[in-house]
């Protein structure tokens, strides 16, 4: 893998900010889906900024979620531009109907409820599903497709519990889940929708909550 990352330290960065560029950069350098585009990587305060090129939106995203995964990262800024080029070009039209065939064939997208839209490469989703697993399943769809600059999953939950009960069941998870201090995390209930709030050690425990609760 040649020339993928590159390093801007400011004058203003610390030693735990440079420590934290080369840990980004090191795990960028072992992401297989990340070949020859150069990156630019700062850090500040625990926040990764990524610059620079990518072919293609999934190597966008695989960047940004290798630079979530390490250790110090509390937040990433991903300012990558995607520009395709060659055989991967495809038009709006081209895009829009793999799109459509896609979420036709996966099992775990309910028929007829995702619209799609595209505008030079960026991909709208939206609709109404009744889980969070649909509207993640229908993302995943189009993630890949060749021609994809951008995506936004704008899909809407249809609510299917009481608020209480949904609390009760998320602080219940967050007590099995051996990956999650529960005792860090609260759960509230406002206005149809739940919030977490807490602390935890990293972007990947994070994650690991926010999975818990869906």
């Amino acid at each position: 893998m040649s020339q993928i990352a590159q390093q801007t330290v400011s004058n203003e960065a610390t030693p735990a900010d440079i420590r934290l560029q080369d840990d980004v950069l090191s795990e960028l350098e072992w992401v297989p889906n990340i070949e020859e585009e150069q990156i630019k990587v700062t850090a500040r305060d625990g926040v990764v900024t990524l610059c620079g090129g990518a072919r293609h939106y999934a190597e966008k995203t695989a960047a940004e979620q290798a630079a979530k995964s390490v250790h110090g990262c509390k937040a990433v800024t991903n300012d990558i531009k995607v520009d395709i080029l060659g055989p991967a070009r495809r038009s709006d039209a081209d895009v829009a109907e793999a799109a459509v065939n896609s979420l036709r064939w996966d099992i775990q997208v309910p028929p007829d409820k995702v619209k799609v839209s595209v505008w030079d490469g960026w991909v709208t989703l939206e609709g109404i599903v009744d889980w969070q697993y649909q509207k993640e399943a229908a993302e995943r769809c189009v993630h890949y497709l060749m021609g994809v600059k951008f995506l936004s999953n704008n899909i809407a939950i249809k609510p299917m519990a009481k608020g209480v009960d949904v609390k009760s069941k998320i602080e219940q998870a967050f007590r099995r889940n051996a990956g999650l201090d529960a005792r860090r995390i609260t759960v509230a209930t406002f206005n149809g929708g739940d919030i977490l709030a807490g602390t935890v050690a990293s972007w990947a425990e994070r994650d690991a909550a926010v999975a818990a609760a869906w």
